[in-house]
């Protein structure tokens, strides 16, 4: 999936915005969030909706993710480090390839966030951040296909062109959710 090139009415990449149906803050990640962020996306990566990330490759998406707090959240109480300002509630960053091309990666909202526009606008933010940057194109390889057209992404590419994939190594099967 990708999204079409940059417009004039593209969301802030920089500061700090609420998303629009919850009191969560979307602002841009700071490597003291690296800790809480890799607890947060275990439980995505223990139930294959996400690529495990080490820390070095969260320390390295930073100056490009954007985190997702709520200031009114209790601490989960699992002892995982929180930022200051509240709990992680939603990660996404985006790795810039080119500057014809960049991918939304790691993206996760906890399960009770969503459907408040939290993902839209971590989303929201990886695209700005992207049209700041004079990206082309910015891509999304997932399972929640409906989510990312619902965010402006589209199955085309330039010339009815196709993304193919190959694995070049045995992957273990994921368990099937519910």
């Amino acid at each position: 999936m990708a999204v079409s090139p940059p417009s004039a009415d593209a969301a802030p990449a920089v500061g700090s915005v609420a998303a629009p149906s919850s009191p969560t803050l979307v602002r841009p990640a700071v490597q003291s969030d690296v800790p809480a962020v890799h607890a947060f996306i275990r439980p995505f990566v223990a139930t294959g909706r996400l690529l495990e990330r080490t820390m070095d490759e969260l320390e390295e998406l930073v100056p490009t993710g954007f985190v997702a707090v709520d200031p009114d959240a209790a601490a989960a109480g699992d002892g995982a480090p929180e930022p200051a300002d509240g709990r992680v509630v939603g990660f996404a960053a985006l790795e810039i390839y080119s500057p014809k091309l960049a991918e939304v990666r790691s993206l996760a909202v906890s399960d009770a966030y969503r459907g408040k526009g939290v993902g839209r606008a971590l989303v929201a933010r990886c695209v700005a951040l992207a049209r700041q940057r004079n990206v082309l194109e910015v891509m999304a390889v997932t399972s929640s296909e409906s989510f990312f057209t619902g965010c402006g992404f589209d199955f085309t590419l330039p010339g009815e062109k196709k993304a193919l994939f190959l694995q070049t190594r045995d992957v273990p099967a994921r368990p099937v959710e519910g």
